[in-house]
């Protein structure tokens, strides 16, 4: 304890504990990816202590809205509070946990007082969790082979549950995954979206789904185009998929392709991302633009799948 010099703050207890946190555990894998796939923060997956539901935030490299970053940054947020009734008000202790892998301890982090939850004030933590400078330093022992490990404990009234817990793992060299998609008889189509055929990028499988006629803000005046998990009922409840991607429509005739990229975290409740105006429908049937040729476009998707999280 003594090698984390945190600034000294009124009502704020530093301790180490022999005992691992009882509600949840959260390991962070290759954790020197996080800034190369640029995740500036992580939430955890919803985990149930004294009758509620909660998540871990976690700014890897600090909370830039506040300033932060030298330290890293860990919040406690109450999550799922819809079905409660008006006016509800929640009071808690809780404390953060940070394993020390040299030791096989705890660094723990709590205030001396709890701290009152409700509706205009779901999230408190610390801005300044642990410094980054002790963090990445492999002897103290909170970041060994690239893995650390946090946790939390949250005390309402009594503690109803037992633990549960994910690991986040993010992918060092991840690689990259094509897939052609040709569309023939373009302008006869009726159907209101089409699917390509599944293909598989990172032990997952995907599909392009494509409204010839658009959808949403582009109904009528836009091709949409998205990027959907092909068989997100087999995924977990807890799963997640953190994708970079890239979709197309190549211009078979000047080699000038409509693309747009994104991020996205997949998840079997929300599988489906990209653009509701992706293509100007007007500007698609233009021969000089390439993309209608014979009656026949061709889409593209280049899929990265740079991390995943799962139950621990």
């Amino acid at each position: 304890m003594e090698d984390l010099t945190l600034t000294e703050e009124d009502g704020v207890l530093r301790s180490t504990s022999n005992t691992p946190p009882s509600h949840y555990v959260m390991k962070i894998q290759l954790f020197s990816q996080i800034a190369k796939k640029k995740i500036e923060t992580y939430h955890s997956s919803d985990f149930e202590a004294g009758g509620y539901k909660w998540n871990l935030i976690v700014y890897p490299n600090g909370n830039k809205d506040k300033g932060i970053t030298d330290h890293i940054s860990v919040y406690l947020a109450m999550t799922q509070v819809e079905s409660l009734n008006p006016g509800w008000e929640i009071h808690a202790n809780f404390r953060l946990f940070l394993l020390d892998q040299n030791k096989d301890n705890y660094f723990t982090l709590e205030n001396d007082v709890g701290k009152r939850f409700h509706k205009m004030k779901l999230e408190y933590g610390f801005d300044k969790f642990v410094p980054l400078s002790l963090f990445n330093d492999p002897a103290k022992g909170y970041l060994v082979n690239d893995t650390c490990v946090l946790g939390v404990e949250v005390y309402v009234t009594q503690e109803k549950l037992t633990g549960k817990g994910e690991i986040l793992s993010l992918v060092k060299d991840a690689i990259s995954y094509k897939h052609t998609w040709k569309i023939d008889n373009f302008s006869n189509l009726t159907n209101e979206y089409l699917d390509s055929k599944p293909f598989n990028a990172a032990d997952q499988t995907w599909k392009i789904q494509l409204y010839p006629k658009g959808k949403g803000t582009g109904k009528d005046n836009y091709i949409s185009l998205y990027l959907a998990l092909a068989e997100p009922e087999k995924l977990s409840p807890t799963t997640k998929i953190y994708a970079k991607y890239t979709l197309r429509i190549l211009d078979q005739i000047n080699g000038i392709h409509d693309s747009d990229i994104a991020n996205h975290w997949y998840s079997a409740s929300n599988s489906l991302w990209g653009w509701q105006r992706f293509a100007p429908i007007s500007y698609f049937y233009k021969k000089s633009a390439g993309f209608l040729v014979n009656n026949s476009c061709i889409v593209e998707a280049e899929v990265t799948v740079n991390g995943m999280a799962n139950e621990l």
